[in-house]
């Protein structure tokens, strides 16, 4: 059985794996980013069973799925509230709340091995995970943001911005009159933060709403460039690997 561990924090990944290893099951591999993660599946063979923590050192892991076909088995390891946890449960193997309880590590384990006669990967409906832990019933999201300008604080309505984009290690919202300001939010940070039928993270630099696409045009190497109706000072370019679920996200 191949097992592996996607966990940021270090620590916890090595208290994991000797958890484990108590239940006599060995880790072949620890990954403890999106990036490293996205890297290893694309060059091993994907395992029979992943330990999988949501919120990664630099964004959601969500996002490895997203961009690569994986129908290993998951068991959830996650400090997200339970009650949304349980939406999903049945989708997954199972789910365990931090600090990892060694019983509760124990019985999802079992759990994962009575399923083994009957199929040996489940395949996860991930975009509909995602959907319940970044937009679970009720959620809000942010309505405003507010910059420096001087000595003053000014409200930005999130419907009057074009586009988040990063640049020289500063984060910076551009608005449909034209003007950009720095905020204090990482690109990482804002997934969080911003309506994802709205907003959509077309790069590593890019955050764009949908309302300010003005054209959509074929790029290079099937990448798309988009044209904004007033952001015109970086080419605005959607990643190769983001365009398919880029297009689906327009429709």
């Amino acid at each position: 059985m191949k097992v592996i561990i996607i966990e940021d924090e270090k620590p916890s990944a090595r208290r994991l794996q000797r958890l484990l290893k108590g239940l006599d099951m060995e880790v072949e591999t620890m990954l403890h980013s999106v990036e490293e993660s996205l890297e290893w599946f694309k060059n091993n063979t994907h395992p029979d069973l992943i330990f999988l923590d949501i919120q990664l050192s630099d964004g959601l892991s969500f996002q490895i799925f997203e961009e690569i076909e994986i129908k290993s088995a998951v068991i959830f390891t996650t400090a997200y509230d339970e009650y949304a946890l349980q939406a999903f449960k049945l989708n997954s193997i199972d789910y365990l709340l931090k600090p990892i309880d060694e019983d509760e590590l124990k019985i999802a384990v079992e759990k994962y091995k009575e399923r083994l006669p009957k199929q040996q990967s489940v395949t996860l409906d991930f975009n509909d995970i995602k959907n319940l832990l970044v937009n679970p019933l009720e959620r809000e999201y942010k309505k405003r943001f507010s910059v420096k300008v001087g000595q003053h604080i000014k409200l930005v309505n999130i419907d009057e911005i074009e586009c988040f984009y990063s640049e020289n290690k500063g984060t910076y919202l551009h608005t449909s009159s034209g003007r950009n300001y720095l905020i204090d939010l990482t690109l990482e940070q804002l997934e969080e933060e911003l309506e994802p039928q709205t907003f959509y993270r077309i790069n590593r630099k890019f955050y764009i709403n949908i309302n300010a696409i003005k054209d959509i045009i074929s790029y290079t190497n099937s990448r798309l460039q988009l044209k904004l109706k007033s952001y015109t000072e970086q080419d605005v370019i959607v990643a190769r690997e983001r365009v398919k679920d880029f297009k689906n996200w327009l429709d």
